[in-house]
């Protein structure tokens, strides 16, 4: 009889539930289709053990303290919070949390986080001079807060250290990322069997910047560029290069190109592009419009355009981007 797969989750006030639960269930689910042979044995650890009050509101039940879990253990998951401020989500990282991590983790065979567990992860240094990916919307804070690690807000999921430390990406790619660990264990026929119980894909095509919506931008600290990136959007068909904003600015090129990026975090032409392969989305998920009627209204112009902006932005295909997010009609 092989080892029991000893899974604990680390859960605390304002969890994200889908975080704890999901892993859960697939595991679960591991059980069942090996009929017991998997072995994993699940194990939610809170700060005081008792119950703990999700960020749905549903009160999750502990098996453990942290300070009862010990050494036992095979994986450890890290889910995450998040406090909603103006600006935008901004991750939790709760100082005794980060110290339990940063104590358990060596003794873990692997330790994995689900979204912004990865800013949990990182105060720990687990993830120093590694590729690490966190929900879309805070991988720039984790960037800023943690220099040292190389973070890629677009994969699902990155394993490193030789699969000793995995980071997921958000929400519902909690399942993915689970499902990748249940398939290092069990190998691949039960993962996708698995996959195909959950109706969903074994591995995705393409990353995070298929779901996120890359405008989402808080308000600049200027009032200018903010009406810039109004009319923009309000004249994709039309000539938008950095000479032409440039103009419309009353700035030079050069000046403008540095000013605009300060302010967004993307040069003028990247930006542009973002801002129609947002259009070109919309249209896809909203309409049976042709390819080249998309990219005429979006600004892309042509159809080979439109494919080397979703190449270049989402890893994939306009045919392929529909057949996955078309909004079905009543």
């Amino acid at each position: 009889m092989p080892p029991s797969h000893r899974v604990v989750i680390a859960v605390f006030p304002d969890v994200d539930l889908l975080d704890v639960t999901g892993p859960a269930e697939v595991f679960s689910l591991a059980n069942r289709e090996t009929a017991g042979r998997a072995r994993y044995e699940v194990r939610l650890a809170g700060p005081e053990g008792g119950a703990v009050r999700t960020s749905a509101g549903v009160r999750l039940l502990t098996d453990l303290s942290f300070a009862e879990v010990g050494a036992r253990v095979d994986t450890l998951l890290v889910p995450g919070a998040v406090d909603l401020t103006d600006g935008g989500p901004v991750a939790r990282v709760d100082p005794a949390v980060v110290a339990w991590v940063k104590e358990t983790a060596p003794h873990a065979r692997r330790v994995a986080s689900v979204c912004v567990g990865a800013h949990v992860l990182a105060a720990a240094g687990l993830l120093d001079g590694r590729t690490a990916t966190t929900h879309w919307s805070t991988a720039a804070q984790l960037a800023a807060d943690h220099p040292a690690v190389a973070v890629d807000p677009d994969p699902i999921f990155v394993r490193t250290d030789q699969g000793r430390v995995w980071t997921g990406a958000g929400i519902s790619a909690c399942l993915d990322l689970a499902l990748a660990l249940v398939a290092e264990d069990q190998g691949e026929d039960v993962a996708l069997a698995l996959a195909r119980n959950l109706v969903m894909y074994l591995r995705r095509q393409g990353g995070q910047s298929q779901f996120s919506v890359p405008l989402s931008r808080p308000a600049t600290s200027r009032r200018d560029i903010d009406e810039l990136r109004l009319w923009i959007a309000d004249h994709l068909k039309e000539e938008l290069s950095a000479q032409t904003l440039a103009a419309r600015m009353c700035l030079s090129e050069r000046h403008f190109a540095r000013v605009f990026k300060q302010e967004t975090g993307a040069g003028p032409a990247a930006y542009v592009e973002s801002a129609r392969v947002e259009t070109a989305r919309r249209l896809l998920e909203t309409t049976d419009g042709p390819l080249d009627e998309v990219a005429a209204e979006s600004g892309l112009g042509s159809v080979e355009t439109l494919h080397r902006a979703f190449r270049r932005q989402l890893a994939t295909t306009p045919a392929a981007y529909r057949r996955r997010f078309r909004t079905q009609r009543a």
